[in-house]
């Protein structure tokens, strides 16, 4: 049994691949780690887009009221006032970290 194990310990067949597989494992792991930050960036870029969308769309509405002989009922009025972070650009993701403050 110690014989095997000093064969398998001793073998040196497969280094070569082991190690051209470890290479292209880490480059590929490189490059995803790359292309999820830009993934990442691109996905706040376009959620950023639609809260601006949403907060752009005129919500003013009103309706009149109506009267007759025997009732009437009264209208109504909202106006959509300018709210923060309305406008486009609000989110920025190249801010540099900061520090924590104590």
């Amino acid at each position: 049994m110690t014989q095997l194990i000093n064969n398998l310990y001793n073998d040196e067949a497969g280094f070569i691949v082991s190690a051209e597989l470890v290479l292209v494992a880490t480059i590929a792991v490189l490059g995803m780690v790359v292309g999820l930050s830009e993934v990442a960036f691109n996905v706040n870029q376009e959620l950023e887009d639609v809260g601006s969308a949403f907060g752009s769309i005129n919500q003013n509405f009103h309706y009149n009221g109506t009267a007759g002989h025997k009732g009437g009922i009264a209208g109504s009025k909202y106006n959509d006032e300018w709210d923060q972070c309305d406008d486009s650009c609000d989110v920025s993701c190249d801010v540099a970290p900061t520090g924590e403050s104590y």
